[in-house]
C-alpha cells in the first residue's frame, strides 16, 4: 500500500488533488481511498487530506500517521508545520518552492528524499493562478510513479472541463522541471 499526505491551505485544493489521484488508480484497477483532515479550518488555513493507493482492498480508515510519500502544496507551510514527521525512512517530501533541493534541505534539516519544484511559478504561467494543485500532481509522479501520468487526464478533463487542457499542462510541465534528490543526495 503507498500511503499520501498532503498539505496546503484552505481553498488550494489538497483534498481536490487527493481525490484525482485515487480517480487515476482506480482507473489502473487498483484500490484507493481520498479523505481530508478537517478541523476549525478555513480559507487559508492550514489543511491536510490523505490518499491511500494498493492493490487490494483497503480496510483502513483512519488518518495517515507514517505516509510513503509527502506532497507541500504551499511553501510556506514547509515553515509552520512539521510535514516530515511520520514519514518513513525511505519516504519522499515533494514541495512546491522557489528554492532548490539542496537549499530546503540545509535550511530545514530535511534528511529523506526530496523533490521540488516552483508550481507557483508554473500556475501562474499555465493556469493565471497560483493554485498549485494539478501542478503538484505531476511533481508527485516524478517524484514516484504512483501512477502513470497519463492516468491523471481523464481524471482531469471531468473535474476541469473547458480549463481542463491548462491543468494538464501545467501537470506535465511540473513532472519534467521537478528536481529529485535521493536520500544520499545523488540526483536522477
Amino acid at each position: 500500500m503507498i500511503e499520501i499526505r498532503l498539505h496546503g491551505r484552505g481553498g488550494q485544493g489538497a483534498v481536490t488533488s487527493a481525490e484525482l489521484l485515487a480517480l487515476a488508480a482506480i482507473s489502473q484497477g487498483k484500490y484507493a481511498q481520498a479523505f481530508p483532515s478537517f478541523g476549525p479550518e478555513r480559507r487559508g488555513a492550514p489543511v491536510v487530506a490523505f490518499c491511500r493507493i494498493d492493490d487490494k482492498p483497503i480496510r483502513i480508515r483512519a488518518n495517515i500517521y507514517h505516509p510513503d510519500l509527502v506532497l507541500v502544496l504551499d511553501p510556506s507551510i514547509l515553515r509552520l508545520v512539521k510535514v516530515t514527521a511520520g514519514l518513513k525512512e525511505d519516504g519522499f517530501l515533494v514541495a512546491n518552492t522557489k528554492y532548490s533541493g539542496e537549499e530546503i534541505r540545509k535550511e530545514l534539516g530535511i534528511k529523506h528524499a526530496l523533490a521540488t519544484v516552483n508550481a507557483t511559478k508554473i500556475a501562474m504561467e499555465e493556469l493565471g493562478l497560483p493554485i498549485a494543485n494539478t501542478t503538484m500532481l505531476g511533481s508527485l509522479l516524478r517524484a514516484k510513479e504512483v501512477v502513470p501520468l497519463e492516468t491523471l487526464i481523464d481524471p482531469l478533463k471531468k473535474r476541469f472541463g473547458r480549463i481542463a487542457e491548462k491543468n494538464i499542462k501545467a501537470c506535465k510541465r511540473a513532472f519534467e522541471e521537478t528536481s529529485v534528490i535521493k536520500q544520499e543526495g545523488e540526483k536522477r
